[in-house]
């Protein structure tokens, strides 16, 4: 999502860059004159620390984007085995009608992986906005944006924890949405389709399948993204609070 950041930056916002090495986040600011700070999202303690630090690099905090993320962790040879599954799901549909291969990653996740999951998606939007609000309540005004995903607003199997964790991002974002107005404080959210990114780099082969899907006929780039949050971001949506954007290119109404 670096060109995020850099769109960000391009608009005259000072940008505070968070990641969880320093050094990675220092990097990243440079290239947009911005600051770093270093936390766990996923730690309430670790985040209070980092919207101290907040509060001490700069005089108020009008915009935050909560982009933090992790996908399944799969091995290349769970990815090809599961790709092979829905190549033989159609083929079976095709000749019978009847399903006799199945994609059963629900059974097999751990309840670490469950909990890391929602830890870093659910508890860390809730701990950044909660701390944010610290700062935004008393002046009256700012823009908080959720990164969600297709896949929380449409569902997918083979990735109920993650999908889970992105419905939940947008019910979280409504209700807050509804409690800040009062304050003049917008909440909004973005729900991208396939970002053609490091994230979904692991599933290469199943790219084709997703630009044949789509209707645009092609994969989303960052860009895409970062100029939707910058219009969230913006008084060019001073009357947009509790919506989701979903920049898709047109895969979701091709389902």
């Amino acid at each position: 999502m670096g060109q995020l950041w850099h769109s960000f930056a391009e608009q005259g916002a000072t940008v505070i860059i968070n990641d969880l090495a320093l050094e990675d986040a220092r990097k990243a600011a440079a290239q947009v004159g911005g600051h770093a700070v270093a936390a766990d999202v996923s730690d309430p303690a670790s985040v209070k620390a980092m919207f101290v630090e907040v509060s001490r690099l700069l005089p108020r905090l009008d915009i935050l984007v909560n982009n933090a993320g992790i996908i399944d962790a799969m091995s290349k040879s769970e990815i090809d085995e599961i790709i092979e599954k829905r190549r033989k799901q159609a083929e079976e549909i095709a000749a019978t009608g009847k399903v006799e291969t199945f994609v059963d990653r629900t059974v097999f996740t751990s309840d670490d992986a469950w909990r890391r999951m929602q830890a870093v998606h659910v508890d860390g939007t809730f701990f950044c906005c909660r701390e944010a609000l610290k700062i935004m309540n008393p002046a009256m005004t700012g823009s908080i944006i959720n990164i969600s995903s297709i896949i929380g607003t449409f569902g997918r199997g083979g990735s109920v924890p993650y999908g889970t964790a992105k419905a939940a991002i947008l019910g979280l974002t409504r209700s807050l949405a509804h409690e800040v107005a009062a304050r003049g404080i917008r909440v909004n959210a973005i729900a991208p389709g396939f970002i053609d990114t490091d994230m979904i780099a692991p599933f290469q082969p199943f790219h084709a399948g997703l630009i044949a899907q789509t209707p645009l006929r092609r994969l989303g780039e960052p860009d895409d993204v970062a100029w939707a949050a910058v219009y969230l971001a913006s008084d060019e949506s001073k009357f947009m609070t509790g919506q989701v954007i979903s920049p898709n290119g047109g895969w979701y109404m091709s389902q």
